[in-house]
């Protein structure tokens, strides 16, 4: 087993994630068998209970783990499906090295950071290294991790200071993602901050292979020398990469500078130089990004959306999605609580921009979400969209409330609502399910991978993952659609064409006469790849720009 560690220097969120993920694809298009560790450092055991905008989305795993999103870019470059346990935490480490305590397992002696902690990480790295995550379910070759040098990670440091002596070292590689600044006073690249991390990663013990430069623009020849010649590396082992235009131009970018025959000879790899088809296919994938011409634009109506990365899932199924069919995606986000009648009268400018933004998108989609605040704002945009024949997508809490709004409007309850915003509401189209413990928060949902259970084959969402009879995707919430008044719906045109296994849990909604108005209760966005999009995702795509039927009349076929 071979282990590549990314470490991060001078500011979080330089990008380590996507780094890591295209070194693993480049890897991976060698022929290599790769998986993906993540670890964080906070205490909490999982990021099931944090807010949005603390670390970003929520990404779950097909084993209901509810994890740091980088776990996410890591599956979609590399296509591999992991495990909760890919995702390492403080909190998981003491929850497991205080089990072992109170069982005895340390046989009376003091339990201290080192070596009792900095030994379950190692121990526990090694072990989920070896757990499958391809298809084909062999043992990977190729273990990539991240972690960052905060002071609350300094255990992990320290463990990772140990094992690449533990690991040998033709087996252990360290890459330290670092930020190039370009002060707008003086134009000029500084290395300074790149060569203070660097030192502060030595005084750790750990010594970077790798020097990754991030930078706004392309790194000057100059700049590359004097940071070999000040962190002692070789001009070959910096790399610049620069901000382009879109992420599946960076595995290009590292290959371009020689990574492959880096990895070969300082790894020991079985490999040839040059890669295989599937970098060409990224390659011609950015080259037709770049070369995109027409436009397509999507309303994303939200609460969370200041910071992109809450949605970072989301926003990536719309692109692989509008990628696919040769749109350039543009995607507006627009907080759901600027289209409330209160924010007319408390700013008006606001409320109205809000609006414009709604009726100029070419469709409309309502992610998911939890808490009453701007529920009004994504009902006002689901009507809308329903009453304009705007194509809609609404996903978890999305679909969720395009029944209550379709129970307002149409079937005319009009204290319809969902016993998350109100618990005493006579017409509950939207419970709590009941397995589910309201007390406490973490893990309680229901979580992963789900059968999704076609009923019948007139479904538009049924023809675009394939004619399939049943579906699986991953799930994540605790409400669901109350299945006593679905028939009340489904006379009135509101089908619900999926549910589980059982038939008691209702999973797809799609609305009758109207171009495109689908509700699904999974979040499809998880699956979707960059070759692969997600079905519901690219059917959004295909209604906006008016060539739906034209995709179906083909057998699901996209046009070269």
């Amino acid at each position: 087993m071979k282990y590549i560690l990314v470490t991060g220097g001078v500011i979080s969120g330089i990008g380590k994630g996507i780094i890591a993920s295209s070194i693993g694809t480049i890897l991976k298009s060698c022929g290599l068998r790769v998986t993906a560790i993540k670890i964080d450092p906070y205490i909490n055991i999982d990021a099931g209970t944090f807010s949005p905008y603390e670390h970003g989305e929520v990404f779950v795993l097909n084993d209901g783990g509810e994890v740091d999103l980088d776990l996410g870019n890591y599956e979609r470059f590399l296509d591999i499906s992991l495990y909760k346990d890919n995702n390492i935490t403080t909190g998981k480490i003491y929850q497991h090295v205080i089990n072992k305590e109170r069982h005895g397992d340390y046989l009376g002696k003091t339990v201290q950071v080192v070596p009792h902690i900095t030994d379950a990480v190692q121990e526990w790295v090694m072990n989920q290294a070896k757990v499958p995550v391809d298809d084909d379910k062999k043992e990977p070759q190729i273990c990539l991790g991240g972690t960052i040098g905060d002071i609350e990670g300094m255990p992990f440091v320290e463990a990772f200071r140990q094992f690449q002596f533990k690991a040998k070292r033709e087996n252990f590689c360290n890459i330290h993602v670092s930020l190039v600044p370009q002060p707008n006073a003086t134009g000029e690249q500084k290395t300074k901050p790149t060569q203070n991390s660097v030192r502060a990663l030595r005084g750790l013990g750990l010594s970077p292979d790798l020097i990754v430069c991030r930078s706004a623009k392309p790194i000057e020849m100059a700049v590359k020398e004097k940071i070999s010649m000040f962190c002692h590396v070789e001009p070959e082992q910096v790399i610049f990469i620069h901000d382009v235009s879109s992420t599946y131009r960076v595995p290009i970018l590292l290959e371009e500078q020689g990574i492959i025959k880096y990895f070969k000879q300082r790894l020991n790899l079985p490999i040839d130089d040059q890669p295989s088809d599937l970098l060409m296919k990224w390659k011609k994938m950015a080259c037709r990004y770049e070369r995109l011409l027409k436009v397509c634009s999507i309303a994303l109506v939200g609460k969370y959306t200041k910071l992109s990365d809450c949605y970072a899932s989301v926003f990536k199924a719309l692109e692989h999605s509008a990628l696919a069919i040769n749109y350039k995606l543009d995607l507006m986000y627009i907080d759901s609580t600027e289209l409330e009648r209160s924010m007319e009268a408390e700013n008006s400018v606001k409320y109205h921009q809000a609006w414009h933004k709604l009726c100029k998108a070419d469709g409309i989609l309502v992610p998911g979400g939890f808490g009453i605040r701007g529920t009004e704002g994504k009902l006002q945009a689901i009507s809308w969209a329903r009453t304009k024949k705007k194509p809609f997508l609404g996903v978890c809490l999305g679909m969720q409330l395009a029944v209550v709004e379709f129970a307002r409007n149409c079937l005319n309850w009009e204290d319809a609502n969902s016993t998350e915003f109100d618990p005493d509401t006579k017409n509950p189209v939207v419970i709590d399910m009941p397995e589910h413990n309201p007390g406490d928060m973490g893990g309680t949902m229901r979580l992963g991978k789900r059968r999704t259970v076609f009923k019948t084959e007139n479904s538009v969402l049924r023809k675009l993952y394939g004619d399939e009879m049943f579906v699986e995707e991953r799930h994540r919430h605790r409400y669901e659609v109350n299945p006593e008044l679905t028939h009340c719906f489904e006379e009135k045109g509101l089908k619900f064409v999926g549910h589980d296994t059982e038939g008691n849990r209702m999973e797809i909604i799609e609305l009758e006469n109207h171009p495109y108005f689908v509700g699904v209760q999974f979040h499809p966005e998880f699956s979707s790849r960059p070759m692969k999009p997600s079905p519901p995702y690219l059917g959004l795509l295909l209604a906006a720009t008016g060539t739906l039927n034209a995709y179906l009349q083909r057998g699901c076929k996209l046009s070269p």
